[in-house]
C-alpha cells in the first residue's frame, strides 16, 4: 500500500458511488442521510455535492440530476465542483444504489481513520513543549469524538443513564396513558387491554390462512390507528391501492352494497354515501404503497424518509411472503430468506422506534384438525419468524370451516372472529374474539347474539 494511502485513507470511487446513487435513486439518500457528513468526504468537490443533497433531503425536496444541478446552482457551488458535466458523468457510473448503505459505512470509517492519523499527530508528535498529560487528555477527548462519529457510544449506557431512560419512558406511558392504552389503539376494546395497544420498537406478526380476513383486519388497525392522530404506512404487496380504497369505503358507510360498488351500480343514495365518506377519509394520515416489487430494503427506506418528516408512527406490511428476496443471494432456501425478511423487520422497527405490523400465511396444517385452529407451529417457513416477533396473532374464523360455534367459548361462529394471541414477549396470551359483517368490510367488538345470552344466562 502507498505511503499516501496509509496517511490519508480515502476512497474517491466510493465517495462518487454513493452521490450518484442518490441522484439515481429516490430512497438511497435516506438510507445514508444519517450516517455521513459532508466533512467525511475526502474529495472536497464530493463533499458539497453531498452536502446538496443531504440538505434536500432534509428539506423533503425532490432528489434527480437535475434538481440537484438547480441545488447548486442557487448555492453558486455549481461551477465549483464541475458543472453539469461532472454532475451526470457521476451520475452515470451507477447502475443502482443496491450497496449504497454499506459504502456509506466504509466512507466513515476511512474518515474516522483520517481523523484518528490528524488528531493523535497533533496531539502527541507536533509540538513537544505540550505536556504529555494534557496530550493524554486530549486523545481522551478525541477518542470521545471517534466514538460518537462511529455510534458507540450512543448505544453503550450506564445503569444510571438507563435507569434515567426507563423511567423516563414509564412517566411517559403515565401521561399519555387513555384507559390503560399506552400505546397506538388497534380498535378492539379487548386486544387494547391484552396490548395496551401497539408499542414502539416491536415487531407484530399477523396470520392466518387465505380468505380469512388479514387485510381486512389490518385495514380496520390502520384506518383505527390514523383516526386517533397516529401516521400510518400501509405497504400493500397483494392488493391494489384503489381496492383497498373500496374496503376503506364500504367500512366508512352504512347501507353501501359491496356488489353495488364493485360492479359500479350506486344508487343515487350509495353514491352520495360514498363521496361524503371518500372525504372524511381523505383526512386521515395514512400513506399507501402498492408496489408490485417491494423488498425489506425498499420498506425501510420509505419508512425512514417519511419519519425524518415526522409521518411515520406505524408500519403495516402486507404480507411477508409477497416481499422481493431475490438480493438475499447468500441465502441458500427460503426459509433462510423469510428469516433474514423478518429479521430486517424488527430490526427497523427498533431503528425507527414505531410499531411494524407484518402480515404472515400460515401453512396448511391447521386444516388437518377437527376444529381447523391454528397454532404458533402453521407459521408458513416459521424459521425466525416467531423468534423476532414480540406478539404473534393468527386470525380465525370457525364458519370457514362450516362449525356452527366455537369451540373454546362456544359463541355462534356466524360473524365471529378470534385473534389467538400465541406468543406475546411482554405480556399474556389468550384469545380476542371480534365481530365481522358477511363482506368483512366493518369489524369491532364481539357481542353475542341476544338469543345465544338468554340461552346461556340461565
Amino acid at each position: 500500500m502507498k505511503e499516501k494511502e496509509i496517511l490519508n485513507p480515502q476512497d474517491a470511487d466510493l465517495e462518487e458511488a454513493v452521490i450518484g446513487a442518490c441522484m439515481v435513486e429516490s430512497e438511497a439518500i435516506a438510507l445514508v442521510a444519517d450516517k455521513l457528513r459532508p466533512e467525511m468526504f475526502y474529495t472536497e468537490v464530493n463533499g458539497m455535492i453531498f452536502a446538496a443533497v443531504q440538505s434536500m433531503f432534509h428539506a423533503g425536496k425532490k432528489i434527480d440530476i437535475l434538481t440537484v444541478k438547480s441545488e447548486l446552482a442557487a448555492r453558486g457551488a455549481l461551477e465549483k465542483v464541475g458543472g453539469p458535466y461532472n454532475l451526470t458523468r457521476i451520475a452515470s457510473r451507477i447502475a443502482s444504489g443496491t450497496h449504497v448503505e454499506y459504502h456509506a459505512c466504509i466512507l466513515r470509517e476511512l474518515f474516522i481513520r483520517r481523523e484518528m492519523i490528524i488528531g493523535s499527530h497533533k496531539q502527541l508528535a507536533a509540538d513537544e513543549s505540550v505536556d504529555i498529560t494534557d496530550a493524554l487528555g486530549g486523545i481522551h477527548d478525541l477518542l470521545d469524538h471517534l466514538e460518537g462519529d462511529m455510534g458507540t457510544a450512543d448505544h453503550l449506557r450506564t445503569m444510571g443513564q438507563l435507569m434515567e431512560d426507563t423511567l423516563a419512558q414509564v412517566e411517559t406511558r403515565v401521561e399519555g396513558s387513555r384507559d390503560g392504552i399506552t400505546g397506538i389503539p388497534t380498535g378492539f376494546s379487548d386486544l387494547d387491554k391484552l396490548t395496551s395497544g401497539w408499542q414502539r420498537g416491536d415487531l407484530n406478526i399477523i396470520a392466518a390462512r387465505p380468505a380469512v380476513g388479514k387485510t381486512a383486519f389490518a385495514l380496520h388497525l390502520a384506518k383505527t390507528a390514523a383516526a386517533a392522530g397516529y401516521h400510518t404506512v400501509v405497504f400493500s404487496l397483494e392488493m391494489q391501492g384503489e381496492r383497498l380504497g373500496d374496503r376503506w369505503l364500504l367500512a366508512a358507510t352504512e347501507n353501501v352494497d359491496a356488489s353495488h360498488l364493485r360492479r359500479g351500480q350506486l344508487d343515487t343514495s350509495e353514491l352520495r354515501q360514498v363521496r361524503e365518506a371518500s372525504q372524511r377519509l381523505s383526512q386521515l394520515p395514512i400513506r399507501i404503497d402498492d408496489s408490485s416489487v417491494v423488498s425489506m430494503d425498499h420498506v425501510r427506506s420509505v419508512a425512514r424518509m417519511l419519519k425524518s418528516k415526522g409521518e411515520c408512527d406505524m408500519i403495516i406490511l402486507d404480507y411477508l411472503q409477497l416481499c422481493d428476496m431475490k438480493s438475499d443471494r447468500n441465502n441458500r432456501n427460503r426459509e433462510q430468506e423469510v428469516a433474514q425478511a423478518t429479521r430486517k423487520a424488527k430490526v427497523m422497527a427498533k431503528e425507527l422506534d414505531v410499531p411494524v405490523l407484518l402480515l404472515s400465511q400460515l401453512n396448511r396444517m391447521s386444516e388437518g384438525r377437527p376444529d381447523c385452529r391454528p397454532l404458533l407451529s402453521d407459521l408458513r417457513e416459521s424459521g425466525a419468524i416467531e423468534q423476532d416477533a414480540d406478539m404473534v396473532m393468527l386470525l380465525y374464523r370457525p364458519a370457514l370451516h362450516g362449525l356452527k360455534t366455537e369451540h373454546k367459548s362456544k359463541y355462534p361462529s356466524e360473524g365471529l372472529g378470534v385473534v389467538i394471541m400465541a406468543k406475546h414477549r411482554n405480556g399474556e396470551t389468550g384469545d380476542i374474539y371480534f365481530g365481522h359483517n358477511s363482506s368483512l368490510t366493518k369489524m369491532g367488538d364481539y357481542i353475542p347474539p341476544e338469543e345465544w345470552l338468554m340461552k346461556h344466562a340461565k
